[in-house]
């Protein structure tokens, strides 16, 4: 967060039996082939890719976590000192005895991955037809430290919409792509990779694909880059969808603030002063960071449990919304790449650039639906997101749900889908 601008942003941003188990819980059929995407024929350098982990590195990690050099208990009876001494080993302990990650290897080598070389760089990417004709492509975008997991309880719903309460003119068809430097895509050896080079390579991913129009949608640096994308104007974007807004009050919005108003301005500077820690050091110093938290499993878990604790609509109990062994898939996803150090670098590359707030005066030209869930700290009131947004096509206070909002109310955030992009279909 940069506390200068006082900006409105966050960075915080499944053998046969189980993958059955993991692809209902998709809505996904376990006896069907991987879904395969619909590639322009002009760009064959889209290829497929298969996750594959060697034996001999999930027991470096077994052995990793049963060397564990546990830290004291914190002084507190709170979260504010960081993730609870208690809470990690309860964490790891499942980690240890009774997850599997080979479970989670064949859920998303049953979703269709694909890696494709743009800008230099290969980007990791699941590409998931829907189930109806004629669906919507839309575009995902996670932040950190979340992944292309943070979407799996969506899929289902999203691409076969008819056998999850909706109607088949709701389909979509999914392309959700691994951030540069976060699970199996590239990792930058150069900088430049920002949120602006991140756009530009998702407006090449889409017209590899041989999309015409498509919609996007994004969360913490996720909406970062969608508002970039909606100000690009691409070819093809004819819409978009984003929980977290990044812009600045006015001073007169400041001070003629109601009570709701007021409690976003309060929530947004206790993120500031308390929740922004991993905020400083990452976009400051991304390498100090990282070779403790490369080297450690248990660093690496613990520093993505803090902000799963921190900004989630949980209380400080993030297993009140998150199935544990769903965490530690998200956490494997940073640890077996190694990209502690190259997912860290991705603020410090983004606190380079110039931001792109979205302003009062310079609207946002795409028509954009905006959903505010109330465990988000950065959030906008509808009357504040009418002046920024030029075709403000949805606007819902949520009742229920944090930062991570598709992850944890994923029903409730395919309802939001459903309603935005139903306007510009």
């Amino acid at each position: 967060m940069n506390r200068r601008r006082f900006m409105f942003l966050s960075s915080a941003a499944a053998g046969v039996a189980v993958l059955s188990t993991a692809a209902r819980a998709l809505g996904i059929a376990a006896a069907e082939a991987p879904l395969q995407p619909a590639m322009h024929p002009s760009h064959e350098s889209v290829r497929p890719f298969t996750i594959a982990v060697p034996r001999a590195q999930l027991i470096d990690l077994q052995e990793r976590l049963a060397k564990t050099r546990w830290p004291d208990r914190e002084t507190v009876d709170s979260t504010v000192q960081g993730p609870p001494l208690a809470d990690i080993r309860r964490l790891v302990e499942r980690w240890r005895n009774g997850y599997d990650w080979r479970s989670c290897e064949r859920l998303l080598n049953s979703l269709g991955q694909h890696v494709t070389q743009i800008d230099g760089l290969d980007i990791h990417f699941l590409h998931i037809r829907a189930k109806e004709p004629n669906a919507l492509p839309l575009l995902l975008t996670h932040g950190w430290p979340g992944s292309v997991l943070e979407f799996r309880h969506i899929i289902g719903p999203l691409t076969d919409p008819v056998a999850h309460g909706g109607k088949a003119s709701d389909a979509f068809d999914i392309i959700l792509p691994s951030l540069p430097g976060h699970g199996f895509s590239g990792k930058p050896t150069t900088t430049g990779w920002n949120n602006e080079r991140i756009a530009k390579a998702w407006i090449v991913l889409m017209e590899r694909l041989g999309y015409e129009r498509w919609v996007a949608q994004g969360g913490d640096r996720g909406a970062q880059i969608t508002t970039r994308l909606g100000y690009m104007q691409p070819r093809g974007l004819i819409g978009m969808h984003i929980n977290l807004v990044e812009y600045m009050p006015t001073e007169t919005e400041r001070s003629n603030a109601t009570a709701a108003e007021q409690k976003i301005l309060a929530d947004m500077q206790f993120y500031l002063d308390k929740l922004s820690g991993y905020y400083a050091v990452q976009s400051k110093h991304p390498q100090a960071i990282a070779y403790s938290v490369a080297d450690s499993p248990v660093g690496q878990a613990a520093w993505i449990y803090q902000m799963l604790q921190d900004v989630s609509d949980s209380n400080g109990q993030p297993e009140k919304v998150f199935e544990l062994d769903d965490m530690i898939d998200d956490i494997m996803l940073y640890w077996l790449p190694n990209a502690a150090a190259s997912s860290a670098r991705l603020y410090w590359e983004t606190a380079q650039e110039k931001p792109r707030p979205v302003t009062i005066e310079d609207p946002m030209p795409v028509p954009t639906g905006i959903s505010m869930f109330p465990g988000e700290k950065a959030r906008i009131s509808e009357r504040w997101a009418a002046q920024r947004f030029a075709k403000l096509v949805h606007f819902n206070d949520v009742s229920k749900g944090g930062h991570f909002a598709a992850w944890e109310q994923p029903a409730v955030f395919v309802d939001e889908m459903r309603a935005t992009f139903r306007t510009v279909r």
